[in-house]
């Protein structure tokens, strides 16, 4: 079962997300989302690894994959793009959602791996 089970509407336009346990996280994106649907490798403390971006914004995304990591993690990221092109981005793990994926805050990438991020977004290309 998923950790994230139920989202909540809130009156101020907030999204909020309800897990299992009861806990409530609270939606602090400061940038709009872009439904994707990208493959993506990644590399952590324990590893090198895939995944699939399903949204991401020009702050950071969220990656479905199984594998595990922890809050606070430097993560090395690389996006497949549509026209068989990378983007490298450096990234913080935010939460993990136990057997579905995680959240990613950019924290680091190069001013030509900033300008393709924005043309992704700004395109819907990955859809």
């Amino acid at each position: 079962m998923n950790r994230l089970s139920t989202i909540i509407d809130c009156p101020s336009k907030q999204r909020r997300s309800m897990t299992d346990e009861g806990e409530i996280m609270e939606d602090r994106r400061k940038a709009g989302r872009a439904k994707l649907n990208l493959e993506a490798r990644w590399e952590g403390v324990l590893g090198r690894f895939e995944g699939i971006i399903v949204d991401s914004s020009r702050n950071g995304c969220f990656l479905l994959t199984s594998d595990k990591v922890q809050p606070g993690e430097l993560i090395r990221l690389e996006i497949r793009l549509p026209d068989d092109g990378q983007i490298y981005l450096w990234a913080e793990v935010v939460y993990q959602i136990s057997e579905m994926g995680f959240a990613l805050r950019f924290t680091g990438s190069g001013a030509e791996e900033e300008a393709a991020l924005e043309e992704l977004l700004s395109h819907g290309l990955g859809q």
